[in-house]
């Protein structure tokens, strides 16, 4: 334990997401022998942030103007929806340059464990964008684990009725990986997902 304000900011610090005790020391100690102008620059930025993002008043994206710059683009294929957990997933696909639809950020996934249920994630305001006809698919690329199964499934209930193509990520097995390291339910979609490559 340390004296007053330094205990406090490992404390703040470790509330981080993965940021465990020993590595909130470790940022604490570096802010401490850091340049004063940088740690100031790190605490407007955080203000900042606070005062400045919000999250699409279409798609809950993050953006610093009521709709996020996928939203306002033109070019962008108002019949495609790509349904995803949280912001950061909407970089790592626009990262692959592979789609060119829009975007809906659900705010999470199904996890009755943590008390999260479709009423806590932006659902209403998916089928609401939904109700106009402008979407053709829905292409769900929610994680593949418990939760993003559970809100996968009950996304395709729902979805189904609609008259929409839904579809869902494919996934399998990583790149450079090993079959006997693959988990079951890895191994099983791989073998789902696979594609003729000849004959």
């Amino acid at each position: 334990m340390y004296e007053g304000i330094v205990q406090d900011l490992i404390d703040e610090l470790g509330r981080l997401p993965g940021v465990g005790p020993k590595s909130a020391q470790r940022i604490a100690f570096h802010l401490l022998e850091a340049d004063p102008a940088d740690v100031r620059r790190l605490a407007e930025t955080l203000v900042k942030l606070k005062d400045l993002v919000r999250f699409c008043t279409i798609c809950g994206n993050v953006a610093e103007e009521d709709t996020c710059r996928i939203c306002r683009d033109p070019r962008r294929d108002a019949s495609l929806i790509c349904v995803v957990e949280e912001s950061k997933d909407v970089v790592a696909i626009e990262r692959t340059k592979e789609f060119r639809g829009r975007y809906h950020v659900l705010g999470g996934a199904i996890s009755p464990m943590n008390g999260v249920g479709p009423e806590q994630l932006r659902i209403r305001e998916l089928m609401t964008r939904l109700a106009d006809g402008t979407v053709a698919e829905v292409i769900l690329a929610t994680n593949p684990n418990l939760e993003g199964e559970a809100t996968a499934t009950y996304l395709t209930r729902f979805l189904g009725t609609m008259g929409l193509r839904v579809s869902r990520l494919a996934s399998g097995l990583p790149v450079g990986g090993d079959l006997e390291y693959a988990d079951e339910v890895t191994l099983g979609r791989a073998f789902e997902g696979r594609r003729v490559v000849h004959g």
